[in-house]
């Protein structure tokens, strides 16, 4: 059900929560252009300075779910306003750094306003009409693309002709002026959620994250095989194991791992870590190739801020592509989006495996890829709202932006791998070669090709309610009060050339006008024209809507009953047979001291 006051749903709203993702994700590329400034500014060596970008990483990844969780239970527009404060706050405290430990923290801080693009995303749902949902959400999950693209050439530019501390500040002040306006112009969403913070969940999940994500991020540096690696990566393990029982037991789950386990929602993850994998292992070639020495052979010698400037027509197709990638969506479903998107990613593979030896073939490589990248994008907040609750939305997607992370992390760790066995030596210097980067390009294309296959094997999506029709007469005419008994009673909505009596099995009302939002999802006719019927009343669609959300919830707290039942069986059962064994044991004794 959509709660926005309809003088709110108009264009504003999606603007300042695109503006947001952007602001979000241009944090993750601001440091970039600074990585081999950064020993020498903050009085460190290389390894110690690679956990400003680190630590961003590993903050975002843990605070994802738990800020989505946050938002169901208290408000998607209130867990955002809560998000910019560390932002604003973290870019403060980076533009003050003079050593690495307040780099750290600050850089820390930002990590956490991560948070507020899976939530600008659920925020949708609730504070737009039905059929304008669609082509906003795929304009928004666009928008991350539009940061992560034009972050590095400006940061570039800054850090080269202006004080680096101008790259903070300057974020500082876009942290301030997305807060304002969501501030003034986002309408407050209502909490759908019920229950509590799984606070055991959240550390849990915390733990695994960070020594996951860790492993994998610093296995290059510390040696896949050496003791810490291994040690971090089997501690993620077990930890996740022992999570996973938890949540599947806990009253108030962090995660909801039944519906997280539903085939929609797990193949779009599984999904989205793939097309993660494949858009930052593009980037990672690309942007090491354009800067190598043109003395390698393959390298074109470009600056990072040219580099920059070649990448960013590549972030701007991300958003040329919402608005088609959102009339694809309405025409054939998310899943097409999604499929089609894939295959798109692996086309920009093959253009870059073909056109490296130019700056220009590589800007149109890095085009088509991103243009795949946009549609995927938009199709996967479509297909995890459409096969979760209201009451899940925020959580749900904030998972999925997690998984994205962590295909990203993956992404690096197996292009770095790579990259370092396939070199060559120039000037005293171990430089990647051109079969390594070439044979990054055919893994990318593959893990591509792989996301497409798993798109194939999601569910076809419901089909219509016009497809099961049940049996029922039409109601009775209702007559005017000022009729009297005698009168013959008017048809509430005559409809021209219809039978005198119609037949026992014809739908009433007319199917068109059962479009409900909770019943069919909100993607199904989300883009479509209305139907060329009589409206209903809008008291009447808000009660509908309101019943289908009753039953749902009803259902929910059935089956959780159903389920609390089962459990308290189990228990019982487990207990009786512990009592008796009891009671054995001390019959026993007593024969045997007597």
């Amino acid at each position: 059900m959509h709660s926005a006051p309809t003088s709110r749903s108009g264009g504003g709203i999606v603007s300042v929560l695109a503006v947001a993702g952007i602001v979000g994700s241009l944090m993750q590329t601001l440091v970039v252009p600074l990585i081999g400034e950064l020993p020498r500014l903050l009085g460190a060596g290389a390894a110690d300075t690679s956990w400003v970008i680190t630590a961003t990483l590993l903050v975002g990844a843990v605070a994802t779910p738990v800020v989505g969780k946050l938002g169901d239970l208290y408000g998607k527009r209130r867990m955002m306003l809560a998000c910019s404060v560390p932002l604003i706050a973290g870019s403060v405290v980076c533009a003050l750094a003079g050593s690495l430990i307040p780099m750290i923290v600050g850089r820390g801080l930002q990590g956490l306003g991560v948070g507020m693009i899976p939530l600008g995303v659920s925020a949708l749902r609730d504070l737009l009409p039905p059929q304008r949902v669609g082509p906003a959400i795929a304009l928004m999950s666009s928008s991350m693309g539009i940061g992560g693209a034009l972050g590095l050439p400006i940061s570039a530019a800054v850090a080269e002709y202006a004080d680096w501390r101008m790259l903070f500040w300057g974020s500082a002040a876009l942290s301030v002026l997305v807060a304002v306006l969501i501030w003034l112009l986002v309408p407050a969403t209502p909490a759908h959620g019920r229950g509590r913070l799984d606070v055991t969940g959240a550390l849990g999940l915390g733990i695994a994250l960070v020594c996951l994500l860790l492993g994998v991020s610093k296995g290059a540096d510390w040696g896949w095989g050496s003791g810490t690696t291994l040690g971090l990566l089997g501690t993620a393990v077990v930890v996740l194991l022992l999570w996973g029982l938890w949540e599947l037991r806990a009253r108030d789950p962090l995660v909801d791992l039944r519906t997280t386990a539903r085939p929609q929602v797990l193949l779009t993850n599984l999904a989205s870590i793939l097309v993660g994998f494949a858009m930052y292992a593009q980037s990672l070639v690309v942007i090491q190739i354009l800067q190598l020495p043109e003395a390698t052979g393959y390298g074109l010698g470009q600056s990072m801020l040219a580099a920059g400037l070649w990448l960013a027509p590549s972030g701007l197709m991300m958003m040329a592509v919402s608005a088609p990638g959102a009339r694809l969506s309405a025409a054939r479903g998310p899943k097409t989006s999604l499929f089609a998107g894939a295959l798109i990613i692996a086309l920009g593979y093959g253009a870059a495996f073909g056109l490296m030896g130019s700056a220009w073939g590589l800007m149109i490589a890095s085009s088509v890829g991103n243009i795949g990248v946009g549609l995927a994008y938009g199709a996967m907040p479509a297909l995890i709202m459409s096969a979760v609750p209201q009451s899940e939305t925020a959580s749900a997607n904030s998972f999925n932006t997690l998984m994205r992370s962590i295909g990203t992390s993956v992404s690096a760790a197996v292009v770095g791998v790579i990259l370092s066995q396939l070199t060559v030596s120039m000037g005293g210097h171990v430089l990647p070669s051109e079969s390594g980067f070439r044979t990054a390009l055919l893994v990318g294309c593959g893990v591509a090709l792989a996301a497409a296959l798993v798109t194939l094997a999601l569910p076809k999506p419901r089909p219509p309610a016009e497809s099961a029709p049940s049996p029922i007469r039409p109601p009775a005419a209702v007559p005017s009060p000022a009729a009297s008994p005698s009168a013959v009673p008017a048809p509430v909505s005559p409809v021209p050339a219809a039978p005198a009596e119609p037949p026992v099995t014809q739908v009433w009302p007319p199917v068109p006008v059962r479009i409900g939002h909770e019943e069919l999802g909100p993607w199904r006719d989300a883009f479509r024209p209305p139907a060329q019927t009589a409206a209903p009343h809008p008291d009447d669609a808000g009660l509908r809507a309101e019943n289908a959300t009753l039953r749902t919830e009803n259902a929910e707290l059935r089956a959780a009953n159903t389920e609390l039942r089962a459990e308290n069986d189990e228990l019982r059962k487990d207990l009786d047979v512990l009592m008796q064994g009891l009671s054995a044991w001390v019959h026993n004794l007593t024969q045997k001291t007597g």
